[in-house]
Parts: structure tokens; C-alpha cells; sequence
């Protein structure tokens, strides 16, 4: 297809980059992106690049990717849990300020020739274009005043965005116990450099800036009067009362310093979700088409790789509709698995408190298992001192063990609990049978069958043979266990050995039956 024009909706990181793309495909193309802010305003913080997106931006676009890793921050992740900290390097992660970020895109941008007009609000319907690209974010207006079927679904718990005025050594995961409940930060540095201006202006001391987020469960946050700070907080201000108390939660890992707000307020995620990504000369891209939890899925990775798989389906078809169609057929998979491994993340985390019990290691090893996207084994491979350390938390005995026997190794190890001892965790006990065909394991569902469990020797949880209900079985029993007390034993078939092994020494299950079938997807 040879568009003539494409107006783009939205002067996010999604919006800027398929107008430079664009531009630079089809250089008579008159692309102009239409931003209803004024070009020096945006809120938030930090943004996290991984590798593998880097990876795609680097055959996209490696020029606009070379001043993103220059303007970036590379950082290891760390996780702390009271006085006990465990380090995971990752020499390819990089935090860079969303406010570079965005003015790496607008440079980038004007110089293919993108018009970038600021600070009048556009609508799909008054613009005169081949393709009108509605990158117009979460709150997308041309998604719901469309045909696209879209609809919301809404987070239990609540998580708000802050910022420090110095850059943190790695990014912190950590949990604090408080009167109230527990508070847990997820934080990481984007920039090493000293203050200049910004949300960090006012006083705050240089040294860089940092993203930090705070994630709690609506008990806690209630408990903590937060309820009344977030209704007395307008729209265009910060939770200053959140943000005094919380800075005293979390003083070790500030430093001291304050927490810095920008628009800060608490706030419910929502997973977004369409039946259709286009109708007419209009698609959706980024988060006016899909979120996915900011703990495993970024919405400008999102964003940008959709930038990527829209050009190429523009470049490879004749016309607009085969062009959006096959857009959407080969973008739609990808999304939808980072959403389901982003749901099963957003489940860990609203539940994360009650594994405060794991040491810390284990509880690393639990994290990056947590959706199911990092096996075992190639976790030992990058990180072996902290899996070493899990490994032997969980047996009770030395790890020496290479990473490619590690599954049989897990599983062959020994359990005693109470007066029982099971020579090995492949065990087939006679404990009480109890089928979990369910999504969402702290749904009213799981709180059955949780109550069912109680008070019996031991669980043994069936269903479905296919790898999503096997993990699924696995957080069940992982709930029951730490809610009553009893064994559990996870049903399987032996083609999942691997995420087997990664729920023992998670601590997700005591006990497994293989089963003689085969793995369904």
C-alpha cells in the first residue's frame, strides 16, 4: 500500500515512532502526528527498555535505538527483604526518563519529516487521511467512541508512580511490613546524572533520578487512610499524604531523600483488551489496543514493537484492509501472550505478602518464575549463585548440580513433613482429590476450594493437562498451602517437568504426579 496520508493520534513513544517509521517507508507520504499536550509536557518518570526489544528497535531504527541506549541507564536488579538482598545481573537492561525518551523521538521524527502538531485536541473522524494510526493511550477516546469492542478490565489491588531525585545503584524490589499492612516498591534508575530541571526541579539533591513505584492490597491501603487521601487529591495534583508516609516506609532505600510526585495518586490497573484493532481508514496501537501489567509488560514495548508490525504490514499488502488485517493476525498473538503472562504476574504481585516466609533467594526464584516465562534452568544459567542458594534452601543440602539435570534433580529430592517421608517429591499420595478447572486462583472459586482443603491431610489438585491450568494448579496450591497449612501435590503430565520444578523450589507445591499424558500446548 502507498498511503498518501497518515495522520497519528497521540504524541506518546507508540505514536512518534510509527510516524518516523512511516516517514522513513514511504518518503512522499505527508505523516503528521497530532498531540493534544504541549511538546515539553509528560508525565511519569522512567521507562524500562529490555533486550529483547532492543533486539527489534535495533533492525527497525538503529539510529533512533543508538540515542536511546545513550541517553539510557544499564542497571542489575536486586531484591531485598529485610536485611537480606540477592542481585540478578541483566548487563542489557536500561531505564532512560520518559521525558528523553520522548524528545529522542520527536528529533527523530522531525528529521525523517513527521509535522508534530502540539496542543489541539483531534479526533479520528475530522481527519482527512489514508490512515489515521489512534495511538491515544490508555484512556483512548478513539477506542471507545469506535467499533472496537473494547473493554477494561480492573485490578484488586492499587499501585501508585513516584520518583526519587538520585539514581539507585540496581533496580529494588522490596517489601516493608508496616502498621497497616505490607508496602512493596518496585524501583529502578534512569539517569545518573544531576538534576535538571523537571518533576526533580525545586531543591532536590543531584545525582540522577530514579522511578519508584509502590504496589499494596486494598486492606492496607484503606487500613492506612489512603481511601480518604486519594479522594481529597485533584485530578492534576499529587497524594502528598501518600507520599510523606510512604517515604518513611521506604527511608532505608531512599536514602533519606523525599519521594518526589508527578500527578501521583493511587491508582487500579487496567488491562485493556479489543475485539478489533481497526475498522474503516482507523487502527489502534499501543494502549488504546492493549495494556499489559507494568510488572512483566511495558506499554512503549507494546507500543513500539506494534509501530514495527504495522509499517511491515502497510509495506507488504495493496490495500488498507489487508494491511490492517495482517497487522492485527500477526501482532495479536504476541500481545495476547505477554497479557496472559502479565495476568498470571499482576496475580503474584497482588498476593506477594504471603511469601514473605521464603528466604530470599527462593523468593527471587519464585519471582522470575512467576508467569512462567523464564525456566529453571536457563535462570541458573545467568544467575547460578542465587539458584545455587535456592536450590539448597529447598533441599536442605549442597546444590552441585549442572543446570541441564536440574529438573530431575528438584524432583528427586527428599521430603519430610511431620511424621511422613517421601523418598522423593514424584510421589502419588493418597491425599484428597480435588479438580481446579479455574483462571484465577484468589477468585470465589479458588476460596472454595481453599476451604475445602482445609482441614484434611493433603490435596492432590487434577485438571486439564495443558500447560496453562498445570501453573494455575500450581499458584492454587501454592495458596492453599500457605493458607492452611496442608500438603499439596500438583497432577501433571511429565511434559512439564520443567515448570514443575520451578513451582517446588518456588514453594508453590510440596509434592508432584507426573501423569502419562502429553503436554497439550
Amino acid at each position: 500500500m502507498q498511503p498518501r496520508r497518515v495522520a497519528v493520534l497521540g504524541g506518546g513513544p507508540g505514536g512518534l515512532y510509527a510516524a518516523r517509521l512511516l516517514k522513513l517507508a514511504y518518503p512522499s507520504c505527508e505523516v503528521v502526528v497530532h498531540e493534544q499536550g504541549e511538546p515539553d509536557t509528560t508525565f511519569g518518570f522512567g521507562v524500562g527498555l529490555a533486550a529483547g526489544t532492543q533486539r527489534k528497535l535495533e533492525a527497525a531504527d538503529p539510529d533512533t535505538l543508538r540515542d536511546l541506549v545513550a541517553a539510557g541507564l544499564r542497571h542489575d536488579m536486586t531484591m531485598q527483604v529485610g536485611r537480606h538482598v540477592t542481585r540478578v545481573r541483566n548487563d542489557r537492561l536500561i531505564g532512560i526518563a520518559r521525558t528523553e525518551l520522548l524528545a529522542v523521538l520527536q528529533r527523530h521524527a522531525e528529521k525523517a519529516g513527521v509535522v508534530l502538531e502540539f496542543g489541539a485536541r483531534r479526533t479520528a473522524a475530522e481527519l482527512d487521511a489514508d490512515v489515521v494510526v489512534a495511538a491515544d493511550g490508555v484512556g483512548s477516546a478513539t477506542r471507545e467512541n469506535g467499533p472496537f469492542g473494547g473493554r477494561i478490565e480492573v485490578g484488586k489491588g492499587l499501585y501508585l508512580w513516584c520518583g526519587t531525585g538520585f539514581a539507585l545503584d540496581d533496580a529494588v524490589f522490596a517489601p516493608v511490613e508496616t502498621e497497616h499492612g505490607v508496602f512493596v516498591t518496585h524501583a529502578y534508575p534512569y539517569s545518573g546524572g544531576p538534576c535538571s530541571g523537571g518533576p526533580c526541579s525545586g531543591g532536590h539533591s543531584s545525582g540522577g533520578h530514579s522511578t519508584f513505584l509502590v504496589e499494596t492490597d486494598e486492606e492496607t491501603w484503606r487500613r492506612a487512610g489512603f481511601d480518604a487521601s486519594t479522594d481529597a487529591t485533584p485530578f492534576d495534583a499529587s497524594d502528598e499524604t501518600s507520599l510523606r508516609y510512604l517515604q518513611d516506609v521506604f527511608a532505608e532505600q531512599l536514602r533519606g531523600q523525599p519521594l518526589i510526585g508527578n500527578r501521583t495518586r493511587w491508582l487500579r490497573f487496567r488491562t485493556v483488551r479489543c475485539d478489533r484493532w481497526s475498522a474503516g481508514n482507523t487502527v489502534l496501537l499501543g494502549d488504546a489496543a492493549h495494556t499489559a501489567h507494568f510488572s512483566i509488560g511495558s506499554g512503549t514495548k507494546l507500543a513500539m514493537e506494534d509501530a514495527i508490525g504495522l509499517v511491515e504490514a502497510l509495506r507488504a499488502e495493496p490495500d488498507r484492509a489487508a494491511a490492517f488485517a495482517r497487522y492485527e493476525a500477526v501482532r495479536r498473538p504476541a500481545v495476547e501472550r505477554l497479557q496472559e503472562l502479565a495476568r498470571r504476574s499482576q496475580l503474584w504481585w497482588e498476593s506477594f505478602p504471603a511469601r514473605l516466609h521464603l528466604p530470599v533467594e527462593r523468593l527471587m526464584v519464585a519471582y522470575m518464575s512467576r508467569a512462567g516465562n523464564v525456566p529453571l534452568d536457563r535462570f541458573a544459567q545467568t544467575s547460578p549463585d542465587v539458584v545455587g542458594a535456592a536450590l539448597a534452601q529447598y533441599a536442605g543440602e549442597p546444590a552441585d548440580v549442572a543446570p541441564e539435570d536440574l529438573t530431575s534433580w528438584v524432583l528427586d529430592r527428599p521430603l519430610t513433613r511431620g511424621e511422613r517421608r517421601f523418598p522423593c517429591r514424584r510421589a502419588t499420595p493418597d491425599l484428597v482429590a480435588l479438580n481446579s478447572a479455574l483462571d484465577d486462583p484468589w477468585s470465589g472459586a479458588g476460596d472454595a476450594l481453599v476451604a475445602r482443603a482445609r482441614g484434611t491431610e493433603g490435596v492432590r489438585l487434577t485438571g486439564p493437562a495443558d500447560r496453562s491450568a498445570v501453573l494455575t494448579r500450581l499458584d492454587l496450591a501454592e495458596r492453599i498451602g500457605m493458607e492452611t497449612g496442608v500438603l499439596t501435590a500438583v497432577e501433571a503430565p511429565a511434559g512439564v517437568r520443567d515448570d514443575l520444578a520451578a513451582g517446588l523450589v518456588s514453594g508453590r507445591t510440596d509434592l508432584v504426579v507426573l501423569t502419562d499424558e502429553q503436554e497439550t500446548s
